[in-house]
């Protein structure tokens, strides 16, 4: 283990671990310079063999890295995960909760329950644009709205079944509907039953996110007095749905491992 703790925050090497409910993301980030992304199946993580079988590659690769963040919504994951980012680094280990440093206000009934991806899409929202409001879609296994104004308040938001949740849901609760990997529409109406499960789900949900940013626009121009509206999407269905939303949000691939590193700025 190298201890590179007195070298300038901006200059040291950064490890933020995303769990997600189906993917975890390991990104590697030497002050904002993005270093390398490693992806695997949140299921795969079971125990401390497989994680350490991701974990050691990385320090081998990065005998620098000595900080991390935890940014996760499996809560079960995060003890172990925490405990082997102690035991191998020697630099600060921060997690992601809405106790630490924000860089928004966080109006919410419950702030311990406000999801750590949510948090960190959030903190990159303030970043990228400080003085717009901005609708933040994350489009993954969930989808979530989140609504923060131009004076760093967080507004609100709204959570919603994934495109994949939908789909799912469909062939185990009925007879004779088929699993379907979705895909974006070729067009409009389907012509087999695969297709208007696919073309059901997508157009659906597009339809509805649209209609959301529509109104949420509106209701933030109207009650909040805001002048600019940014629209901003990630999560893994982000690619497939962002370039039919009419929206026209802005796609952040990684918006949340981004969103933890600078909160680990804020933090260090």
């Amino acid at each position: 283990m190298h201890d590179s703790t007195e070298q300038p925050l901006q200059e040291r090497e950064l490890l933020v671990v995303e769990i997600g409910n189906t993917t975890t993301a390991l990104v590697l980030f030497r002050g904002s310079e993005l270093l390398e992304v490693h992806k695997v199946s949140t299921a795969s993580l079971s125990g401390e063999e497989p994680l350490l079988g991701h974990l050691v590659p990385l320090l081998e690769r990065y005998p620098l890295l000595c900080d991390a963040v935890l940014c996760s919504v499996v809560p079960s994951l995060d003890p172990l995960v925490t405990e082997l980012l102690r035991r191998y680094l020697t630099g600060q280990v921060l997690t992601v909760t809405s106790s630490i440093r924000l860089p928004f206000t966080l109006h919410y009934a419950s702030p311990a329950s406000f999801g750590a991806d949510r948090i960190a899409l959030c903190a990159l929202s303030e970043m990228l644009y400080p003085d717009e409001a901005v609708i933040a879609l994350d489009i993954g296994t969930a989808i979530t709205v989140d609504v923060l104004g131009s004076d760093r308040n967080y507004r609100g938001g709204l959570i919603m079944p994934g495109l994949d949740l939908m789909a799912n849901s469909l062939h185990q609760h009925t007879a004779r509907l088929p699993q379907v990997k979705l895909s974006s529409p070729l067009e409009l109406i389907g012509r087999s039953t695969g297709e208007c499960i696919n073309n059901g789900i997508i157009w659906n949900a597009v339809s509805g996110l649209d209609g959301l940013v529509a109104k949420i626009t509106t209701w933030l121009q109207r009650e909040c007095h805001e002048e600019r509206v940014r629209v901003i999407a990630t999560g893994g269905s982000a690619p497939l749905m962002v370039p039919l939303l009419d929206s026209s949000p802005v796609h952040e691939e990684l918006a949340v491992p981004k969103g933890s590193r600078y909160l680990f700025e804020l933090n260090a």
